[in-house]
Parts: C-alpha cells; sequence; structure tokens
C-alpha cells in the first residue's frame, strides 16, 4: 500500500533483481478518480539525477482511474514520453473499475510487451531498448492538497520468469512498434503492409511522373528524406506517391523535422487536377510550428502540426510534442463510413467526416473550393510532400479496411 502525499515527488518501490522475459500478474486499487499509479518494467535507476536523489525511468504501465480512463497503457516514465495511449485502443478504456481492484496482466517477452486489464487486451508495444532491468510499484507524487491521504493498493503480485506461455492477443489491437521499417507476424495477420522498405524507392513514384524522381530526394540509414531546396513547393525533386491507391484504410509513419521545416502527408490523391505546384489531397500537416510562418496562417490553427490542412486545427497539447530532430508518430484513419481521424504521438488530434455538410461547410471557406468535390474520391495514393525543406519519413505502413 502506498500513500499519497501533496507536494512530493514520484516514488517507486522497487525490486532488488532485474527482469528480462516475464509475465507479471497482480492487482491494484486506488481511491479517487484524480490519483495516479503506474507498475515499472525493465527499468533503471538514474542515481545522478535530482541532486543525487536519483530518478527511475523505463516503460511503465499505467494506472489511470480519471476519466482519460488510459490504464494500462504504456508510458516510458522520465524518457520518452507516451508510446501507447489508450486513444489507439478506445474499447480497452472500459476495462477500469474504479475504487475497485483491477487485475493487470504483463507479458515482456522478447522485444514485445502487451498488457492486459480485467482480462481485457489493453497494449501492444515492440521496442528497442531495455532488454532487462527491475520492476517498480508507483506512488505518483501530486499537487493537489485535497487528495493528501488518498491510498494506492497492491497485491497478489507474482512474476513467470521460465517457461512463458504467452496468452493469445486478440486481433485488431493496434501495435506500436518502434522497430523502424518492420512488421511483426501479428501486424502482418492484421493486414499491414511497408510503404517503405527501408532501403528502396519501390512503390513510389514522383506526382505526375513515371518513375521516382533523379534528385530531391535520398535514401538512406532506413529513412526517405527529402532534401532542402528553397522552402517551396514542389521546385526540386517534387512530391512522391504510392503507385498504389486507397480508399479505407490505417496508415501510420514517422516524421523527423528540422528547424523551420514544412511538408505534409496527403491522401486521396487522384492526380486528375493536372496542377502546378503541390498535388491536390487531403493533407496530414507536418510542420515545425514554433519556427514556419504557415503556422500564423489560415484559420484558427488550421496549418499547424498534425492538422487536416488550411480544414481543421489539431487539438495538440505540449505532452504530444516532440523536439526538432526527433522522431514523431503520425497516423491517418480513414474508416469505411468516412470517418477519418488524425493521431499525433498516439493521441487523437482531429476527426471528421468526409463529404458531411460539415465538411463541405469547411472546403467553401478554405483555398480548397475552387476544387470541385475536394477530398471526396472514392480512392487514391498516399502522397510525400517537398515542400522545399528537409523532413524525413519511415515506418510507414498501411492496411486496407
Amino acid at each position: 500500500m502506498g500513500t499519497l502525499t501533496a507536494g512530493t515527488p514520484n516514488s517507486f518501490l522497487i525490486t532488488e533483481a532485474e527482469y528480462g522475459d516475464f509475465i507479471l500478474e497482480l492487482d491494484v486499487k486506488l481511491e479517487g478518480e484524480t490519483t495516479n499509479s503506474g507498475i515499472q518494467t525493465r527499468s533503471h535507476l538514474d542515481t545522478a539525477a535530482n541532486e543525487g536523489r536519483g530518478r527511475v525511468y523505463g516503460r511503465q504501465v499505467e494506472i489511470d482511474p480519471s476519466p482519460r480512463a488510459w490504464t494500462g497503457g504504456i508510458y516510458d516514465e522520465a524518457r520518452r514520453g507516451w508510446l501507447y495511449p489508450l486513444d489507439l485502443n478506445e474499447d480497452a478504456k472500459k476495462a477500469y473499475k474504479k475504487e475497485e481492484y483491477n487485475h493487470v496482466r504483463i507479458e515482456a517477452i522478447g522485444n514485445e510487451t502487451k498488457t492486459w486489464l480485467n482480462g481485457v487486451a489493453v497494449a501492444h508495444v515492440v521496442d528497442t531498448i531495455d532488454d532487462a532491468g527491475f520492476i517498480g510499484l508507483q506512488v505518483h507524487g501530486i499537487s493537489d492538497s485535497s487528495l493528501a491521504g488518498k491510498k494506492v493498493y497492491f497485491k497478489n503480485i507474482r512474476i513467470q520468469t521460465e517457461n512463458l506461455q504467452p496468452q493469445e492477443f486478440p486481433q485488431g489491437i493496434y501495435t506500436v512498434n518502434l522497430t523502424p521499417n518492420s512488421l511483426t507476424a501479428y501486424e502482418k495477420q492484421n493486414g499491414y503492409q511497408l510503404l517503405f522498405d527501408g532501403h528502396s524507392s519501390a512503390g513510389w513514384k514522383g506526382a505526375y511522373k513515371d518513375t521516382f524522381p533523379e534528385k530531391g530526394w535520398e535514401i538512406r540509414d532506413g529513412s526517405i528524406t527529402v532534401l532542402p531546396s528553397d522552402g517551396g513547393e514542389s521546385n526540386n525533386g517534387g512530391d512522391i506517391v504510392t503507385t498504389d491507391e486507397y480508399s479505407a484504410f490505417d496508415l501510420s509513419f514517422e516524421f523527423k523535422l528540422t528547424e523551420g521545416a514544412n511538408s505534409g502527408v496527403k491522401y486521396f490523391v487522384t492526380l486528375s487536377e493536372h496542377n502546378t505546384g503541390s498535388a491536390i489531397g487531403l493533407e496530414y500537416q507536418v510542420l515545425d510550428d514554433e519556427r514556419h510562418p504557415d503556422a500564423k496562417m489560415g484559420r484558427d490553427g488550421n496549418r499547424t502540426l498534425a492538422s487536416l490542412y488550411d480544414l481543421i486545427a489539431a487539438k495538440k497539447t505540449k505532452r504530444m510534442l516532440r523536439k526538432i530532430g526527433e522522431w514523431n508518430k503520425g497516423r491517418v484513419v480513414v474508416d469505411p463510413d468516412n470517418t477519418v481521424t488524425h493521431y499525433l504521438n498516439g493521441e487523437k488530434v482531429v476527426q471528421y467526416v468526409r463529404g458531411s455538410d460539415e465538411y463541405r461547410k469547411l472546403v467553401s471557406e478554405s483555398k480548397y473550393k475552387i476544387w470541385t468535390d475536394f477530398g471526396e474520391a472514392d480512392r487514391g495514393r498516399i502522397l510525400l510532400q517537398d515542400h522545399g525543406d528537409k523532413v524525413s519519413f519511415r515506418n510507414i505502413k498501411i492496411k486496407n479496411l
């Protein structure tokens, strides 16, 4: 049992031993609906941090009784932030039982971590770091004095390290795979395919061209990068598009910005407009909001990072953002009913319905009003934009829905 104390930092009870592969099961109960706790897995201690008081860091399985309901999600404590927010698995938000004991199961086998809450599959992360580390139980620090004295209870804690028998993981749970340009067997079974193999331009060509651009793009070290020129649209190598077309789909990608950079990932690109500049399509904006002037243009922030460009502003918090030069995770899901959702680093930031009255009104007030039935094609290509700034992409994968 742990007790929350206002004004104190996070505290942890950690194991003396380190664990590699394991299956951990325990029961946990939190008092209150705005408290917080977590279970550290394969974690470590930076003894020099916090003026010698130390800092725990590593993957944490979240215990979150708040209305956000992210219990079972995976957070990288004191390092990379959220790896698996429960916006990625909405159904699992219903599994937590308030003011009751909740059963948590964690499988850490090889480079995969899977979680269950009260028998419901929650999160699946494939990581590239931390083969072993300690287990820890967290009592989260609080700033609200009204929560002082609230308790966190743990019981029935048991761990298995030999003869591990993984529990069946149901189909259809989104996987956060941090291994560049790879698919797990589970992802393949769920229908995902790579759009970029990490070393060639296979599956891509220049927009309005028959082949991949001879200049302006570079494939190196597992990334596909648009090279800097003058900051203009398609003035160097030009945009690139997939050779295949897609209708309903789940598209994931990682992108890395340089200072002041602008690019985008477009979808439902038909190439029927035969326009100059960047090809026409719905755009997931990729932008350095702090340094590029486009962030201040448009209306109400609808040209900022992860927005539906010039139509709907992304609802972001600072917690979602990564530093310039670090990899971000983008995702666009187009359901068969034309509901479209944008995600940034696992969190939902935009949702709309293609072809709805609300959508058409937004188009009529935007730069796209000159294009008939903008964004309403039955199918189209995926596009990576050349906007004259250096931006890299990797881990581009898609699933037909």
